[in-house]
């Protein structure tokens, strides 16, 4: 990226904003923008300016005029909300594996997030708050997630997770967006576990095993998929064997090349047998996955469980496998790991290997041959959180920007 210094005294950033080259000049079209860009000096906006420009290197914006329209939108426009039904437009799975590689390990250093605050609002259902801020001028963002998480609503079809996540600008604490909390949590959750998958999962693995047919089950299954395209057979387990084959109705619908199958039998051990990749997504408290049934060169991932009481796998699962997690808010949350520690099934110091930044990062190895199995317990982290919001929020963003654009 090319040079962008910040002019302490006058508050303003100064930074070399390319032209797109390919493209014939557009007077006219740089004409209409002229007040936009004299607004933006007068502003001297530094966090617009690095945004711009950031935009502009990654290819986002093509050109000063529309550079200067997102600028008017980012001091201007008011707070947007961004229903569910529009973030499917905003972002992939793909697209948000690739975005969280990169931040993750550019800008979690700079990004405070204390462990989540969890409160018991009844005798099964809980209000989690999970703020986050970065410190880095070049990541100027604040957010927080409040979510509420009532396991029984299947029985009325309602998501057992909802939430809104509220977007702010760090430099100023404008609000600038709200921002789904249901599905972000949904992607963000499925793209991490598919991110570790990545480092810790056989690059030949064929066959994935879902256990759990809830609102998150689909996201993981494609999120697997696109990090393992060689995967080619996926049943799914759940309790409610109906759910589970309603589920691979659905996904067979959607997805060419994969077979999708439910566990008729409703014996997970079965599935587990011969799952390459075993991905859990439930509130179990009794243990699911037993490790005698992993085979050789296993991957299990467990994201379902995030209290002391919830336990997706036995102890010898974890005694079995090199475990990782995604963050250390694992060490304190997970039950499969808190139990294991307290029964002296694995230590608390060098038990795990390490966390996920360290895997990205090239710290901590992965997966090291194709007969060890690894275990990846995610309970969820803020940080990802305010990375994928920031995703979202952007691609917005340049929506309007385009939209804008396409109108002068």
């Amino acid at each position: 990226m090319r040079s962008l210094y910040l002019d302490a005294k006058n508050k303003r950033s100064t930074a070399t904003l390319p032209v797109d080259t390919n493209r014939p000049s557009n007077e006219k079209k740089l004409h209409k923008h002229q007040k936009l860009i004299s607004n933006l000096e007068q502003l001297g906006d530094t966090i617009s300016r690095i945004f711009i420009t950031t935009l502009i290197m990654s290819n986002q914006v093509n050109s000063i005029a529309n550079a200067t329209t997102v600028a008017a939108i980012t001091t201007s426009e008011p707070q947007m909300f961004i229903p569910a039904s529009k973030l499917y437009s905003l972002i992939t799975h793909k697209a948000l594996i690739s975005h969280l590689n990169f931040t993750l390990s550019t800008f979690s250093s700079a990004i405070q997030s204390p462990l989540r605050q969890c409160y018991q609002t009844g005798p099964s259902s809980s209000l989690l708050l999970m703020p986050s801020w970065s410190l880095s001028p070049s990541f100027p963002y604040i957010g927080v997630k409040l979510l509420t998480h009532h396991p029984d609503n299947s029985s009325i079809n309602v998501p057992g997770v909802q939430g809104t996540y509220v977007l702010f600008r760090s430099t100023s604490g404008q609000p600038l967006a709200s921002v789904d909390a249901t599905e972000l949590t949904l992607f963000r959750t499925a793209c991490i576990s598919a991110l570790a998958s990545e480092f810790l999962s056989r690059k030949d693995s064929e066959i994935l095993v879902m256990v759990g047919a809830g609102a998150l089950a689909p996201h993981l299954i494609k999120a697997h998929l696109t990090v393992r395209p060689g995967v080619k057979r996926v049943i799914i387990w759940n309790r409610t064997v109906e759910k589970a084959r309603l589920l691979a109705d659905k996904l067979r619908n959607e997805i060419e090349g994969v077979n999708f199958e439910s566990c008729d039998s409703g014996v997970l051990d079965d599935a587990v047998k011969v799952g390459d990749i075993i991905s859990c997504a439930t509130n179990s408290e009794t243990p699911l996955v037993k490790g005698v049934e992993l085979k050789v060169g296993a991957h299990l991932d467990m994201v379902g469980s995030f209290k002391h009481s919830m336990r997706e796998c036995d102890d010898d699962a974890i005694r079995k496998g090199r475990v990782f997690i995604d963050n250390e808010a694992a060490l304190a949350e997970a039950g499969e790991l808190v139990g294991a520690f307290d029964r002296g099934v694995i230590p608390r110091d060098g038990g795990i290997i390490g966390d996920l930044v360290e895997l990205i990062k090239g710290d901590k190895i992965g997966r090291r041959d194709p007969e060890e199995i690894t275990v990846f317990k995610s309970v969820g982290s803020a940080t990802v959180d305010l990375l994928s919001a920031q995703l979202v929020y952007e691609n917005s963003l340049k929506n309007r920007v385009n939209e804008q654009s396409s109108v002068s």
